[in-house]
């Protein structure tokens, strides 16, 4: 997993998340367009969920990522975090720039809405070759990231309530 730490938040009165999902409930909302880098994502995903000691996963499927912000919403409700996964690939038209954009706002708009986390784990590469980089079982797996981030982020808002 790779960490961007800002140098003095390590003082004793940072408040910040860890990986302890033990206690926590995570849906997984995967657009299954883009099968095999989605399924690489999703293993990823499992791989974190599974180090940080998380037994209650349930997984959602959706054709594309324009629909996950509304499978997502409909999960919120149920467990302590949502994590969207998915691939956009750029293509010859503008349908690229239209699905990633809505996806991003659909997402923040629903973990804005329902004080939830819900993760953005939809890679937007120009490249097949760069989406299958990013779904590789390795430290550079976007969904063992967003599912690192899901805990942590449910770990954080357990501290701050």
């Amino acid at each position: 997993m790779k960490q961007n730490h800002v140098k003095g938040l390590e003082q004793q009165d940072t408040i910040k998340g860890d990986l302890d999902g033990k206690s926590f409930s995570v849906y997984i909302v995967v657009a299954s367009y883009n099968g095999d880098i989605a399924q690489g994502l999703l293993d990823g995903a499992l791989n974190a969920l599974n180090e940080c000691g998380t037994t209650s996963i349930k997984i959602i499927e959706t054709n594309g990522a324009f629909e996950l912000p509304l499978v997502a919403k409909k999960c919120a409700p149920l467990c302590d975090a949502v994590i969207c996964l998915g691939a956009v690939i750029k293509g010859d038209t503008a349908h690229f720039d239209h699905v990633s954009n809505e996806c991003a706002r659909g997402i923040q708009q629903v973990m804005l809405e329902t004080g939830k986390p819900v993760i953005f784990g939809v890679l937007t590469t120009y490249t097949v070759f760069q989406a299958k980089e990013r779904s590789l079982p390795d430290s550079f797996n976007e969904g063992y990231d967003a599912a690192n981030t899901a805990i942590s982020m449910c770990s954080l808002m357990t501290k701050l309530s």
